[in-house]
């Protein structure tokens, strides 16, 4: 699947909206953020290991499908206030599995980058690509209470070379990913991905380097 480059069919009007969007990106990340501090991390749960969790580099592009469906799902890409961390109880872990196991099972999987408007991402649908499904685990746990800012879309390779999304949930145990590849939830480390580019966990529309 094609992240980062525009379909050919898309409009003037919508590149030019990468364009800008990009360009005040850049401008308004704070220098803090792209480090990923350890004070941001370890606010609320104590001690935090920095090797636990994904090290963000510089801003980049968002990718193109993904800035589309901020326009059309605004709901989903709200600022949110400073980044959090879950605590990983019993309960909430088992709320995790649980909806990561529905969605999974729920979605049918389809590679949806032949059709006219190219990638499209999309949340709450019968059949879908990657990206669909982890839009939907992150819109799921939303609902049930979940912080936007601890669920983050991010983009890389599979051990095969081809172009892959998950849902990163930032919990006490670490950068956990949820893959519709599997029902089990692996630490980012384990999750046999090569890593290129996560959502801010503060505002959805930023995006940085891994």
């Amino acid at each position: 699947m094609r992240f980062i480059e525009a379909p050919e069919m898309e409009n003037s009007m919508i590149r030019h909206l990468i364009l800008a969007f990009s360009v005040t990106a850049s401008m308004m990340v704070p220098l803090q953020a792209v480090a990923a501090p350890l004070g941001e991390l370890s606010r609320g749960v104590g001690f935090v290991n920095p090797a636990l969790y994904l090290q963000q580099k510089g801003p980049t592009l968002a990718p193109f499908a993904q800035i589309r469906f901020c326009l059309q799902n605004p709901g989903d890409c709200e600022v949110g206030s400073s980044a959090a961390i879950v605590t990983l109880t019993s309960e909430k872990n088992a709320e995790l599995q649980r909806v990561n196991r529905a969605v999974n099972g729920a979605i049918i999987p389809v590679n949806d980058r032949s059709g006219t408007m190219g990638d499209v991402w999309q949340a709450d649908v019968s059949a879908g690509d990657c990206e669909d499904f982890a839009l939907t685990k992150r819109r799921k746990l939303m609902s049930l209470g979940w912080p936007a800012t601890a669920l983050r879309i991010a983009v890389a390779r599979t051990r095969e070379g081809e172009g892959h999304a998950v849902l990163v949930v930032k919990t006490s145990d670490g950068d956990l990913v949820l893959d519709n590849r599997t029902s089990r939830i692996r630490p980012f480390r384990q999750a046999g991905l090569s890593w290129i580019k996560i959502q801010s966990g503060e505002n959805p529309r930023l995006w940085f380097a891994l």
